[in-house]
């Protein structure tokens, strides 16, 4: 009687991992394996580290899976990788793992006692690691970690919020950025973003600048520090500031934007959004006199901010029309996402001071960079390293991928980093 092979039991599978050099035909020769045992795909990933790669396959064998076993180990050995199979139980798509969310890690470095204490704060609050991800090498290292509930942690009895409050805490204590996004479409939907512009897109406070010009640095200085901790009105604040302005000719405001310096990334954050489709602009409590060109420069699409008056070729020392306070700012963020039909739930809004809370409670997802303790309490992400080019990361956007489309337009370029 001729002898049959043994069906696989029901309900198993096989867990294939290949380890080795990575090299061209790897993948290749293990489905080769793969197919003469006519099995079914059931999840594939692969990695690689500094030339090492790491391949793992989820296979349902239908006949023999210890011979399948033996197949790849031999077809594996063959070309000098290693390769180790475990028997599972066979794939239940009710019980595979959805990440919930994203935690973007981003230092300069990023220490081992650092992503140590995220991991341990996971585990605190029951989330699980499903797949990790470097996002960027330059100028900061940045890690991107989709993470999941695990119900048998008891995570599902956490209260709403939990999770980023936790690691608010560790990235205080541990010395490093972290970042926290619900996962799925909404995260990759953006479509518009909004950044403040003094010690935002800028460096420094225009209104010291023009101050300087009327020896009154230090004076205005107090103020514009008091109105961005959220201690006074910033509409009351900046008239307060800008009569000191009074008598300063009109030429002070072009001496001014000739001396403005953007924040290290800029270019690179705002040409790398305008690729990708987004609506890019200023919201400002400065003067439009001193932005518009650097608004220009850019190719922003929108631009808000206050009015000087001028008479006679000096500043009155007076505000014209409505002040962009901070209430202000967040009217003219819907006005801008209005105007170009896109939801608030796709805005990004970028800032550092009391004055940007309401705009950034208000877009999808507020960003404080290098802000004040009152701003940082209420954004959904605060960034504390000076290079504005770590918003992308927190988008999902890669540093490889920023600096592929920049080599593919004669801009790649990195500057050294004392």
């Amino acid at each position: 009687m001729a002898m049959t092979e043994e069906p696989a039991r029901p309900g198993t599978s096989v867990l294939i991992t290949v380890t080795g050099p990575d090299r061209p035909g790897v993948s290749s020769v293990l489905f080769a394996a793969f197919t003469r045992h006519g099995v079914d795909l059931l999840d594939v990933e692969q990695v690689v580290i500094r030339g090492r790669l790491t391949l793992g396959a989820l296979v349902a064998a239908h006949h023999d899976p210890e011979a399948l076993q033996e197949a790849v180990e031999q077809a594996m050995a063959s070309i000098g990788m290693q390769v180790h199979t475990s028997l599972e139980a066979r794939d239940d798509p009710a019980a595979r793992r959805h990440s919930t969310h994203v935690v973007v890690v981003i230092g300069r470095p990023i220490t081992a006692r650092a992503f140590g204490s995220v991991a341990q704060a996971l585990a605190d609050v029951g989330a699980n690691i499903d797949s990790i991800r470097r996002v960027a090498d330059y100028p900061v290292t940045g890690l991107e970690l989709m993470v999941s509930p695990d119900p048998g942690r008891g995570s599902e009895h956490h209260p709403p919020g939990t999770l980023r409050a936790r690691l608010v805490e560790v990235a205080r204590t541990a010395g490093v950025d972290v970042a926290v996004e619900r996962a799925g479409l909404a995260r990759r939907s953006k479509r518009l973003i909004v950044f403040d512009v003094d010690s935002t897109l800028v460096q420094g406070e225009v209104i010291e600048m023009l101050a300087a010009r009327a020896g009154a640095e230090a004076e205005v200085r107090a103020v514009t520090e008091a109105a961005m901790r959220g201690e006074l009105d910033f509409a009351e604040s900046l008239r307060r500031r800008v009569a000191v302005l009074e008598g300063l000719p009109e030429s002070v405001l072009a001496d001014v934007a000739a001396e403005l310096e953007l924040t290290p990334g800029a270019r690179t954050t705002i040409r790398t959004l305008k690729r990708l489709g987004f609506r890019c602009g200023v919201v400002s409590g400065g003067f439009t006199r001193v932005i518009s060109g650097l608004a220009e420069e850019l190719g922003l699409d929108f631009c808000a901010a206050n009015e000087l008056e001028i008479v006679d070729g000096r500043l009155t020392g007076r505000v014209l029309g409505e002040i962009v306070d901070r209430p202000g700012k967040a009217v003219a963020l819907r006005r801008f996402a209005d105007t170009f039909g896109v939801l608030l739930e796709q805005c990004v809004a970028v800032g550092d001071g009391a004055n940007d809370i309401d705009m950034l409670t208000t877009a999808g997802l507020g960003i404080a960079f290098n802000a004040k303790p009152a701003l940082r309490e209420v954004a959904d992400t605060a960034l504390s390293l000076p290079y504005l080019d770590v918003v992308l990361f927190v988008l999902g956007i890669t540093r490889d991928e920023v600096e592929r489309a920049d080599a593919a337009e004669g801009l790649l370029r990195r500057v050294p980093i004392a």
